[in-house]
């Protein structure tokens, strides 16, 4: 598991930047901007008939700010625009429907963020949804209950793990090909946690890439290491040390993660990380150093990633319209996973299908990182 970069998708989705960020026009426009700074949160012209808007936003402040446009009394957030830079114009393109609206201006720095007054609209047709925010408190228990899913799964990794050494150190490399991929999958299945693990991770399944000695570096140690000398000829006596410290490190990750602390804003971000992770590495067979499992390493990050959008359903169902079809497309996947095991072996059309799944489920995910991403919700709101 290596952690990737935070990918688009996980952006913020509910910002809507129209023709990007300009510098401010000094002399006035026929369409005044909506003041984006603090001192005058919210001012400027609102439109009082629903439908597609296409809002100015201009930062007369001298730091940076980020601004929401939300419901007043719910909290609920319409739109996002984050890093408004002094002296800078941006659009807001979005769909306003019957209702009450307010800015709300937060900027960089210790000041609390001010609100702007508020806009009713009425009249008919529908607009861009709002979504409640989730706070850290709401996130405390899913997170609680992810670090009791590693707890166990650790414990799991560890038996598993000595199972594998102890086929090496018997010599037996069929036994150890064969507990070499239950151990590794055992790992796999714990792939939300794996910012936490902190250097462990790079110990415990890092590969070759980068490295100067690629396979051959002693830098390159844990289940990959000993996957490539178990399909590559490499002789029992030869892996036992590689063996003995991937148990060894097993077992301080497992003692060192009742300290841990997940933060909870990171449960979210998971969500779509582990299968874009999975997408990078195993859908395309990078990670194989012989055994031809990554399918089945697929399928176990699937299962880490089931049991994540599990946790935050209670969280989603109010506010993600298109949970069912994340659900859906997890299904879909995991079919197509059913009984495989190496990229290698799929037909083109196979590997198409698998990766068009993928893709789907990722863009799915994706939106699950912006609404549990943790926020304050605006004083007086209910």
């Amino acid at each position: 598991m290596r952690l990737p970069a935070l990918a688009a998708g996980a952006a913020l989705l509910l910002a809507m930047a129209g023709d990007g960020t300009r510098p401010a026009p000094k002399a006035p426009s026929a369409a005044p901007a909506i003041e984006a700074g603090a001192s005058g949160c919210g001012t400027g012209r609102m439109p009082l008939r629903p439908g597609p808007q296409v809002l100015p936003l201009r930062n007369d402040g001298d730091t940076s700010t980020s601004v929401t446009l939300l419901d007043p009394r719910t909290g609920a957030v319409y739109a996002e625009l984050e890093g408004m830079g002094p002296g800078t114009v941006r659009s807001l393109r979005i769909t306003l429907g019957p209702g009450s609206y307010a800015f709300r201006c937060a900027q960089d720095g210790p000041a609390d963020p001010v609100t702007g007054p508020v806009t009713r609209i009425t009249g008919a047709g529908g607009g861009t949804p709002g979504i409640v925010p989730v706070s850290e408190n709401d996130l405390y228990a899913p997170t609680r209950a992810y670090q009791t899913y590693v707890s166990t799964g650790l414990d799991r990794l560890v038996d598993r793990t000595d199972a594998l050494r102890s086929a090496v150190d018997d010599g037996d490399l069929g036994a150890a090909r064969a507990a070499w991929t239950p151990a590794h999958l055992a790992y796999e299945r714990l792939g939300a946690a794996y910012g936490t693990f902190g250097d462990f991770d790079g110990r415990i399944d890092g590969l070759p890439a980068g490295l100067a000695g690629g396979v051959h570096d002693a830098g390159f140690t844990g289940f990959h290491r000993v996957e490539y000398g178990l399909w590559h000829g490499e002789s029992a006596a030869s892996l036992a040390g590689v063996t003995d410290r991937l148990a060894r490190d097993v077992r301080a990750l497992r003692s060192s993660w009742a300290d841990e602390r997940m933060e909870p804003g990171d449960l979210p971000l998971r969500a779509h990380e582990v299968l874009e992770n999975t997408l990078q590495f195993q859908l395309t067979g990078e990670a194989d150093q012989g055994s031809g499992t990554t399918l089945r390493t697929a399928a176990a990050n699937l299962e880490g990633t089931r049991e994540l959008v599990g946790l935050l359903r209670p969280l989603l169902r109010p506010r993600y319209a298109g949970l069912a079809g994340v659900d859906a497309s997890m299904d879909r996947m995991d079919a197509l996973l059913k009984g495989r095991s190496s990229v290698g072996a799929l037909s083109r059309i196979d590997r198409e299908r698998l990766n068009g799944a993928a893709g789907d489920l990722l863009e799915r995910l994706a939106p699950i990182a912006t609404i549990c991403a943790p926020r304050r919700r605006p004083q007086g709101a209910g």
